[in-house]
């Protein structure tokens, strides 16, 4: 992945391009293809946002954001390790700061 580029909120950093895909792999075995939206940073965490992607959802669509929390960075400092924030609260207000971060650059409903 390319060094992440900085927003105009202080919080947000972007993709360092639209449309990067990355692959996880869930509890299952499963691999999964996400795009990425961009890193948040909140209360001393990192905070990464997600739309999974599939043949009927592709990269640079719509639908459901995942909030993963950054575990680990590699020696640059990108993110390489992360996972799904199980509290809800928590998402929800990561969710809510990401939405105002990026209002210029995403649309919401």
């Amino acid at each position: 992945m390319a060094e992440v580029r900085k927003g105009s909120h202080p919080d947000f950093s972007p993709p360092a391009e639209e449309g990067i895909i990355l692959v996880f792999q869930d509890e299952s075995g499963d691999t999964v293809n996400l795009e990425f939206l961009g890193l948040l940073n909140m209360d001393s965490h990192e905070y990464g946002f997600f739309y999974p992607v599939d043949e009927d959802h592709p990269a640079l669509s719509s639908g459901e954001v995942l909030v993963l929390e950054v575990l680990e960075l590699d020696d640059e400092g990108i993110p390489e390790s992360f996972e799904l924030v199980d509290d809800e609260n928590l998402a929800n207000a990561a969710y809510s700061r990401f939405k105002d971060a990026t209002k210029d650059m995403y649309r919401f409903e």
